[in-house]
């Protein structure tokens, strides 16, 4: 850039492509490329998709962190426009999963495969949103909408369609399992506790029914691969241990007690509850020993 500036006003182009962009220009271009990427800018034709996934692709671009800085600073006014775009979305994604029960033809594969597009448009959010430390939005959100999609996908109607749907589901409920289970997402306790109510036994369900799937049609593209098994399986495991000791064990109670106690595996879970139960029994039995035997001073 020295060098360029002493080339005079021959180099006035060149300098005008290598200087910073002023920060305002850039928050600008940040939040038009979010609600293209978030497709609450509305339809793009002629682009479309491809203006979508480019925006979705440049936003990760611009908030990445590596040998420079990220392009863009997240201020308030920045994360006031994501917090209104991920409202949307999952407004957007609950309308239409709820149309599916007022549809006569659920084997539809264009609605099916809408409604997939706007459930792998929330999975993206998850990848950039703890970038602008924003994922407890997300989970709080993904925690008030639950029961809803979880009527609606569990609903008989559903039963036996809409599969890559319902896997879809398990990997976003992941990334929310993982962010409270490893604390990067700090909930009060009754917060957590809903949370894995309504998804533990969905998941326990829904393995077993994609792996019979499986077996019945070598075809059959859904199912639940190791990697993704092992990720859920670990973060549930942290997250039952970050409980209250009291939840701990009602969410072991039914888990031993359900038909499908293979998947997940919460054995490191109840060993540990075993072993920290018994520990604080033994020093609440030491503490009350201590003081039956104090001396009593007069």
């Amino acid at each position: 850039m020295e060098a360029a500036s002493k080339l005079g006003p021959v180099a006035l182009p060149i300098l005008a492509r290598i200087q910073p962009v002023d920060s305002t220009i850039a928050k600008s271009v940040f939040v038009s490329a979010f609600r293209f990427a978030t497709s609450t800018a509305g339809p793009c034709p002629p682009f479309g998709e491809e203006l979508k996934s480019s925006a979705q692709e440049q936003i990760e671009f611009m908030l990445r962190e590596d040998q420079d800085m990220p392009l863009i600073t997240v201020d308030d006014e920045v994360k006031s426009v994501i917090k209104k775009g991920l409202s949307f979305m999952f407004s957007s994604f609950e309308s239409k999963l709820s149309s599916l029960l007022n549809e006569s033809d659920l084997a539809s594969k264009t609605e099916e495969a809408d409604i997939l597009q706007g459930l792998s448009d929330l999975d993206w959010m998850s990848n950039v949103l703890p970038k602008m430390e924003l994922m407890k939005d997300f989970v709080s959100t993904w925690a008030e909408t639950s029961e809803n999609i979880l009527g609606i996908v569990e609903d008989q109607k559903l039963k036996s369609v809409m599969w890559g749907l319902k896997l879809k589901l398990i990997e976003v409920c992941g990334k929310v399992l993982e962010a409270v289970g490893y604390g990067n997402v700090i909930l009060p306790a009754d917060f957590r506790v809903h949370i894995l109510k309504l998804w533990l036994p969905y998941i326990r369900k829904m393995k077993p029914l994609l792996d019979s799937k499986s077996d019945e049609e070598a075809s059959f593209p859904y199912k639940m691969d190791e990697d993704l098994c092992q990720s859920i399986e670990g973060a549930i495991v942290s997250f039952v241990l970050a409980l209250p000791s009291n939840d701990q064990a009602d969410i072991l109670a039914d888990w031993m007690k359900a038909e499908q106690a293979r998947y997940p595996d919460l054995t490191e879970a109840f060993e540990v509850w075993c072993y920290r139960t018994k520990s604080a029994k033994r020093r609440l039995t030491e503490a009350v020993d201590k003081v039956d035997n104090a001396p009593i001073s007069l």
